[in-house]
């Protein structure tokens, strides 16, 4: 493997893998429709109430998340991707909560891009490191309550090279005033909205589960919601890979 950057592997440096899988598309946000491989990484520091990747975040599946190494996951990125690069998404749980520098510094060796999605509570030197950053603060629906200065921590580690955007679930007015006040705190930002969908299924389900009336109300109505109110910059899109897959895993 001539050419092949090399990593050292040591046990501090193993990252909690819930799966990893693709080639597909992007279902969201910036990205969407753009063919890229998964690395879902195990561990969240939340709990949203509409969580559709379960299997990623709560600890009874602790002994589900396999640590690997940099060489191990690239090994199954390559192969996946036929070692033609290609963007890999770092996804979760929470992927800041995962050592994933070395990872990002060895696939950018090979020609790979990374993007990453987090809610933007755990701030990490390398974000500065990405190609996009998608920091998607969670609105009310979730339960949850942004640290808007842990936010802000996110924001100063990127610094100016990745293409950073804010990515909001959308549910109700509440939800939709929450994503208008981060977005005015954070100007310079690309703003992303798109409808959630309510019926997420148990992570162990197989068969898709689509709210897809709710989910085309709650478009038509951010669609009508962002036009009346003048908000021309904002991006309102669906959540693709729902309204193909529902929340089945691996896809």
């Amino acid at each position: 493997m001539g050419g092949v950057p090399t990593v050292s592997v040591n046990e501090t440096s193993l990252i909690r893998i819930s799966e990893i899988f693709g080639p597909t598309i992007q279902g969201e946000g910036v990205l969407i429709g753009q063919p890229t491989v998964f690395v879902r990484t195990g561990g969240c520091d939340y709990r949203c109430s509409w969580c559709d990747s379960l299997h990623a975040v709560e600890s009874r599946f602790r002994a589900d998340w396999k640590p690997m190494s940099v060489e191990a996951i690239w090994a199954d990125v390559r192969a996946l991707s036929s070692g033609r690069p290609l963007t890999v998404s770092l996804s979760g749980g929470n992927p800041a909560i995962q050592p994933l520098g070395d990872l990002i510094a060895h696939g950018h060796g090979l020609g790979y891009r990374f993007a990453l999605e987090t809610q933007g509570s755990i701030a990490k030197p390398w974000f500065a490191d990405l190609d996009v950053l998608v920091l998607s603060p969670k609105p009310p629906s979730s339960g949850m309550k942004t640290d808007f200065a842990a936010l802000a921590d996110c924001l100063a580690m990127a610094g100016e090279k990745p293409r950073i955007v804010l990515k909001f679930v959308i549910f109700d007015e509440a939800d939709y005033a929450f994503a208008g006040r981060v977005a005015s705190l954070h100007p310079g930002l690309p703003v992303y909205l798109q409808p959630g969908n309510h019926t997420p299924p148990p992570p162990e389900a197989d068969d898709a589960v689509i709210d897809l009336d709710g989910i085309m109300e709650r478009m038509h109505w951010l669609v009508d919601r962002v036009i009346a109110d003048g908000w021309f910059s904002a991006t309102v899109l669906p959540q693709l890979h729902v309204l193909l897959w529902g929340n089945r895993r691996g896809v």
